[in-house]
């Protein structure tokens, strides 16, 4: 009976730790902001640390865009690109409390640079 009883709470206490570990974290999920870029110009974007502001292209290639960061430790261009059919649209990551100018510029000929700031809040 003492042998049954000890298994029998082992099994609970494996129970609660397997089921421990699906349970949701903390960490809240951030949505990312999505702008046209041609909305961007001259404009603000405000995020979150750990927020990313998400560029559609349009009709322009998503990896057709480059971007500079004067701050680079408040904020980080990510390169747009393809894969496996799947397509990631350019974007901004924010890292840190702050302010900064994003200067966009495409390697296609003929499009002006779009220049904007991001300011991030906690």
């Amino acid at each position: 009976m003492k042998i049954s009883k000890l298994i029998g709470a082992a099994a609970v206490v494996a129970l609660a730790i397997g089921l421990s570990a699906c349970a949701p974290s903390n960490t809240p999920v951030i949505a990312p902001v999505t702008v046209d870029v041609g909305d961007l110009q001259d404009g603000t974007v405000e995020l979150v640390v750990g927020q990313v502001l998400n560029i559609n292209t349009g009709d322009l290639a998503v990896d057709s865009y480059s971007g500079e960061v004067e701050d680079t430790s408040v904020a980080e261009f990510v390169k747009g690109y393809e894969q496996d059919g799947a397509t990631y649209n350019p974007g901004v990551k924010a890292l840190a409390e702050g302010s900064t100018q994003v200067v966009l510029s495409n390697s296609d000929g003929g499009i002006e640079d779009v220049t904007f700031t991001v300011d991030v809040g906690k």
